[in-house]
């Protein structure tokens, strides 16, 4: 990573930190960083993915690489601007653009399995293009045929996809306060979102907003317009490198082309939330995977065994192999689910859909996003208990699992998918239709 140089200047409460053009963006320290007039990140030409196996084979190589700074990345919280780059280049950004606009339109089981690949090497990693396909999705639902060339074309260039949807302060994250204002033959738009997963690192910032008439409308703003700025303030003790900050809005210029009618989406019968929703899941099920992956490797090579066990080595310990088998079998069940929802998703590909169809990829999806919660929380926190004190040390990050698997649950309550599922099955219930189930 490049060494940032920076200009400073002091105020009264605080250090403000603005890197200088064609920089890298610093860490995040007790200062918050702000980039001076919100310049674009540098676009990096992408490759062209053929297939679903392609696709497959990139996200291994990636994986392969970023798991090995995996460890320092989360200790120091580098920004993982190279690995990044690395992402776009490869060309899996634009993976479920379709083909007639020269795109691969992997399937969804694919698309769920390379967020699991790239989740399981390093789980912010794995978070930081969710929106960037989410948005792809919506674009796919409600995009005019001029919005949607114009924007999987710059995808397939190697161009990246924030998110600026939540808010911070409102009743509960479906409640936005930003709205658009009439401006000419266009708009202005002034807010504060939070939780902008991707936001620091895209080229284009989708942001949610309600328009005159109240409906949620999805706008497409241009990195390094006057009014954006993306600021470095996520602080989560988990995810740590996702950059989760804040978006602040200053009278941004909005132009009537760079809106999508994302009310449409909440009303109609579309796999919105499901498509979401997966790939929260496969997420969960990276970060698991990973964890015992490096519980196993712990266990092997460093881990002593308990004196009572009268056995020669850690792995030898009946009460661990016990464990290590149900975490296993868990992790498969996880995986197994996973894949089963991603082919519910693919099954509907082409139909017209109705409620029920709707609703039983929620439930397909739920159930696999409830066990992967389960199993990456149980797989983090195991770790410890099966590899002993020696494992808890600094030197071996293996905290950052537990951290990780915590914090990224924390997107959506569990709780309310058992709700979803029991409800279906007891009632016949209907989920609500939204990005959450």
């Amino acid at each position: 990573m490049r060494i940032p140089s920076f200009r400073v200047r002091r105020g009264t409460d605080r250090l403000h930190v603005f890197p200088m053009p064609g920089r890298t963006m610093p860490h995040a320290s007790s200062t918050t960083a702000i980039q001076d007039g919100d310049e674009a990140p540098r676009l990096v030409p992408a490759a062209r993915i053929r297939d679903d196996a392609h696709a497959i084979e990139a996200a291994h190589a990636l994986a392969a690489d970023f798991a090995l700074g995996a460890a320092q990345r989360d200790r120091e919280r580098g920004l993982p601007w190279r690995e990044i780059e690395r992402y776009s280049a490869s060309g899996l950004g634009g993976i479920t653009v379709p083909r007639e606009f020269g795109g691969a339109d992997v399937s969804h089981v694919t698309l769920a399995d390379v967020f699991r690949i790239i989740s399981a090497a390093d789980p912010s990693l794995g978070q930081i293009p969710q929106n960037h396909f989410g948005f792809l999705n919506l674009l796919r639902l409600t995009g005019t045929p001029a919005q949607q060339r114009h924007y999987y074309e710059g995808v397939l260039a190697g161009r990246r996809l924030g998110n600026a949807g939540p808010e911070r302060h409102t009743r509960h994250t479906r409640d936005i306060e930003a709205r658009l204002v009439p401006d000419g033959d266009g708009y202005r738009v002034s807010g504060r979102k939070f939780y902008s997963t991707g936001a620091l690192f895209a080229h284009w910032i989708p942001t949610k907003v309600l328009d005159a008439e109240g409906r949620l409308v999805t706008v497409v703003l241009e990195r390094g317009v006057p009014g954006v700025s993306v600021v470095d303030d996520w602080s989560s003790f988990g995810q740590r490198t996702t950059a989760s900050g804040t978006v602040l809005l200053d009278n941004v210029r909005v132009e009537a082309d760079s809106i999508l009618p994302a009310w449409l989406a909440q009303q109609a019968p579309v796999l919105l939330g499901p498509f979401a929703q997966l790939m929260q899941a496969a997420i969960d099920a990276g970060i698991a995977e990973g964890a015992l992956q490096d519980a196993v490797a712990f266990l092997r090579e460093r881990s002593r065994p308990w004196v009572e066990a009268n056995v020669e080595r850690a792995t030898q310990d009946p009460y661990v192999i016990a464990d290590v088998g149900q975490l296993y079998i868990d992790l498969h069940a996880a995986q197994a689910l996973l894949t089963e929802a991603a082919q519910v998703l693919d099954d509907a590909r082409g139909r017209t859909l109705d409620a029920d169809d709707v609703a039983a990829a929620s439930i397909a999806v739920a159930r696999a996003k409830a066990v992967s919660t389960e199993v990456a929380l149980a797989a983090s926190e195991k770790l410890f208990e099966l590899s002993g004190a020696r494992a808890s040390l600094a030197e071996f990050s293996l905290d950052r699992h537990w951290r990780n698997a915590r914090v990224h649950t924390l997107h959506d309550p569990v709780r309310w998918k058992y709700h979803a599922v029991g409800n279906y099955v007891l009632n016949g219930q209907r989920p609500n239709r939204h990005s959450w189930i």
